[in-house]
């Protein structure tokens, strides 16, 4: 009647240890950027930072393993070498260029996704405004809302980019040790 997904038969370990160390790298200094940036104070700013990663490391896990039966024979030949065999195929690296790219900027657009709608969903938003204000502090309020709005897109582009960085720089160090 249903039929059942087949559990993989080898667990890549060794990609979700490493998934894990990126979220113990990235979070801390994106919350770090969201403190200093947006001027939250630290345990909110680490909430947001870690509510972030995690959605978008489980989007991005879930979008994974929803593209990767598509993929043809010669890109899951390349993906198998690499996570299991640590082997980058020479044919392969512009593609993973362009795919790192792609995951870039997809994270980033996940984030800022996310952290607005956590603000949203945290924000009194029921609240009753009132009556007695004049006209002129509604603007002043939708100014600075449209201020904090472009301050959260480029804090978040700067935490995703400088999360990155530290990434890569250790996928570096981790290449050149081993």
């Amino acid at each position: 009647m249903f039929d059942i997904p087949l559990l993989p038969k080898v667990l890549p370990l060794g990609a979700i240890l490493f998934s894990f160390l990126f979220l113990l790298i990235s979070i801390p200094l994106e919350a770090y950027i969201l403190n200093s940036i947006l001027k939250f104070d630290k345990k909110t700013s680490s909430f947001y930072a870690i509510c972030m990663n995690l959605f978008s490391n489980v989007i991005g896990w879930a979008i994974f393993f929803l593209i990767e039966p598509f993929l043809s024979i010669r890109l899951r030949s390349g993906l198998i070498n690499l996570i299991f065999f640590n082997q980058i195929l020479p044919n392969l690296i512009n593609f993973m260029i362009l795919t790192a790219f792609i995951v870039f900027f997809g994270t980033f657009l996940v984030k800022s996704l996310i952290l607005r709608v956590a603000l949203v969903s945290l924000t009194d938003f029921w609240k009753k405004q009132p009556e007695s204000t004049p006209q002129k502090f509604y603007s002043r309020r939708d100014f600075k809302r449209k201020l904090q709005s472009k301050n959260i897109f480029t804090s978040v582009l700067i935490a995703n980019a400088l999360s990155y960085t530290a990434v890569v720089l250790v996928l570096f160090l981790i290449i050149r040790i081993v």
